[in-house]
């Protein structure tokens, strides 16, 4: 019987914690989309890379670039095409369902990078709150704002987001 390095999570993580996935855009609205993707594995290991735009992409917000420290120029020479992005998701995370915080603004950044890259992904993206107890949806905002400062500054980047919102359901889950 084989066994994927998905069923043996390292001791560091919970089993119970699924794999997260985050996106940062070019902006919020109908024309945005997806300039970074990365996400965590419930073993911890985590992935992140930058889209290069595709030319129809034209949508730019200056706060959200500030906001990310990522300029076009920076996605165009160090993004990676939509069809390379989307492989290698397909590649990781197919067969899964991956949670998602932000799931209306990261299901259609996610179908615009597929669409680009005329695939279908082979994972579920679904809402995190989905996994989230009422008790547990009343004390995530406190326990994430607790780890964020726990972990210091950390860069608003798609595979340090899907840490922290993993780290924030570990401690939720585990022992008080």
């Amino acid at each position: 019987m084989h066994s994927s390095p998905l069923t043996h999570p390292k001791p560091s993580l919970s089993p119970a914690v699924p794999t997260v996935l985050d996106i940062e855009a070019s902006g919020l609205g109908r024309s945005s989309y997806p300039i970074e993707v990365g996400y965590v594995l419930p073993d911890g290991h985590a992935y992140c890379t930058l889209v290069q735009p595709e030319d129809d992409w034209t949508h730019w917000d200056e706060g959200a670039a500030s906001l990310h420290r990522i300029t076009r120029d920076l996605l165009q020479a160090r993004g990676l095409p939509a069809k390379d992005v989307a492989r290698r998701l397909n590649e990781q995370l197919a067969g899964q369902t991956v949670y998602s915080d932000g799931w209306a603004n990261d299901y259609t950044w996610l179908s615009a990078l597929f669409e680009a890259a005329e695939m279908t992904p082979r994972f579920k993206l679904d809402n995190l709150r989905s996994l989230l107890t009422e008790a547990e949806a009343d004390q995530w905002h406190d326990v994430k704002a607790q780890i964020a400062s726990e972990r210091g500054t950390q860069r608003h980047r798609a595979s340090s987001d899907a840490r922290l919102l993993q780290l924030t359901l570990q401690r939720l889950r585990g022992p008080h």
